[in-house]
């Protein structure tokens, strides 16, 4: 199936929104666990979590905006993410943010794998993709890590 470049940027555009999303998510659950955890558990929880999601989140928006702009196409608003149904367990929310996490990942990867952002992309975009990807890569494991020690 043929595709114009614009309507191929427009793809690029809305795939990388799903992620922004994603992220956003992940900082919403992220900041609610936060809230439930002991003074030690937050340090380690702010560190090695929430201070690569909030980098990923703010380096994948910024490449949002600003491939939108070189290419004369529609911005877009990202609203604050809502953390979910409220729970008092710190382990829910991690859970949470971890899924929220790997679905960003998983829609930045399928962006690298297709031809897409390499035909109608530029390098500001892939390298945007690229290092938004590196700032989250270890979230998940550590994540996993984190809530094995929550609770004991």
């Amino acid at each position: 199936m043929a595709y114009t470049s614009e309507s191929a940027r427009r793809q690029l555009l809305d795939d990388l929104a799903e992620a922004v999303e994603q992220l956003g998510l992940g900082l919403a659950a992220l900041g609610e666990a936060y809230d439930e955890v002991d003074e030690r558990t937050a340090d380690v929880l702010e560190q090695e979590l929430f201070r690569p999601v909030q980098g990923a989140y703010g380096r994948a928006r910024r490449t949002h905006s600003e491939f939108a702009q070189r290419h004369q196409l529609p911005g877009r608003q990202f609203a604050q993410a809502s953390p979910g149904v409220h729970s008092g367990d710190p382990r829910v929310y991690l859970e949470r943010a971890i899924e929220a996490t790997e679905r960003a990942d998983h829609v930045i990867a399928e962006m690298q794998d297709s031809l897409l952002p390499i035909e109608v992309g530029d390098r500001e975009f892939r390298d945007g993709l690229t290092e938004a990807r590196e700032l989250i890569a270890s979230v998940p494991a550590r994540g996993r890590a984190l809530l094995r020690t929550i609770g004991r």
